[in-house]
């Protein structure tokens, strides 16, 4: 078989592993979850810092609208036994190999230290950058608990959708590394 086959069979096999945002946006506006932060996660994050983004997981407290992309998950080497400690969205940067772990404070409070260190472990085997996001609906549901916040991770305002503050140093929106 030709070459360029193979590579248009490999791209399709992809294309069914990592679905692109759109199909993802139009399963949560089937009226699959009501949980409006999530929505702009969906709808607004991704439209500005990962257009090409694939999600593989969205959850919320209530377990409706629930996805999870187990197969594209392992494909990067994870391998989840429980989906209790899941961030309420993953999405892969196909583009530069990056796994947005993204949490909506709204749900559980934002990625503090020690939910970095339990995200981190979870996704341990993970062969594609991790980058951790705390979500926000407005400055002001940030102000609160900004202390909480953990270094080396992002926050995201969905009133502010263009912008990301970058909490640690030199990275923005790339992975941490000491």
């Amino acid at each position: 078989m030709s070459q360029a086959i193979e590579e248009y069979k490999r791209r399709k096999q992809a294309d069914k592993l990592f679905p692109t945002v759109r199909p993802m946006a139009d399963f949560m506006a089937s009226g699959n979850s009501s949980h409006g932060i999530i929505e702009a996660i969906i709808e607004s994050f991704c439209d500005h810092w990962a257009p090409d983004g694939a999600i593989l997981g969205v959850f919320n407290s209530k377990q409706q609208g629930t996805h999870l992309n187990t197969d594209a998950l392992a494909i990067l080497g994870v391998s989840l036994k429980s989906a209790a400690e899941l961030p309420d969205v993953i999405i892969h940067d196909t583009r530069r190999n990056r796994l947005l772990l993204i949490e909506a404070a709204t749900s559980g409070g934002p990625i503090d230290e020690t939910r970095r260190k339990e995200l981190k472990e979870l996704f341990d085997e993970c062969t594609a950058d991790l980058i951790f996001i705390t979500v926000f609906e407005s400055r002001c549901s940030m102000q609160r608990l900004t202390s909480e916040i953990a270094w080396a991770s992002e926050v995201w305002i969905a009133e502010d959708p263009g912008h990301l503050i970058h909490f640690s140093g030199e990275a923005f929106l790339k992975p941490y590394k000491p």
